[in-house]
């Protein structure tokens, strides 16, 4: 998937969450980094392009380790037992990108190590994926309108 779109997925879990959660700025900010944040493994991404994620580019491939639930919820823990605050909404904005990418073509290692992939019928950037986008847009709008309800 691409950017916008695993913005718009992230937005729609925001919207749904939001009435809920206390801190909502912070909320609001995590899922949305979280969603973008598991392409730092590639140069060409909103942030894999900043110079200091190049040493994690120099030791994974694209849609390895950093796309895996394995790792989503070690981090996950890690803000749990830390920062809880943040736990939440960085599994949502994390989980989201992984599924998102799960519906491609090229798919995920979900549960990496193991080698067994989750792909399905999407081509990034593709016609397929510009109609998914353009729903889950729909869907974001019902639910910001939701919000004022």
């Amino acid at each position: 998937m691409i950017k916008r779109t695993h913005l718009a997925i992230a937005i729609g879990l925001m919207l749904y969450f939001l009435p809920i959660v206390n801190n909502k700025l912070a909320f609001v900010s995590v899922i949305l980094v979280a969603s973008l944040l598991p392409d730092i493994d590639t140069s060409g991404s909103y942030f894999g392009q900043r110079w200091y994620w190049r040493p994690v580019q120099w030791v994974t491939k694209h849609r390895g380790v950093l796309h895996s639930m394995t790792i989503c919820i070690f981090i996950s823990l890690i803000f749990a037992l830390f920062i809880p605050i943040l736990a939440f909404p960085f599994f949502l904005g994390y989980s989201s990108h992984l599924i998102g990418d799960a519906l491609t073509q090229d798919g995920i290692m979900p549960f990496w190590p193991l080698k067994k992939e989750a792909k399905w019928i999407f081509r990034t950037g593709g016609k397929r994926e510009m109609v998914l986008f353009l729903i889950v847009l729909g869907i974001d709008v019902l639910l910001f309108f939701r919000l004022f309800a």
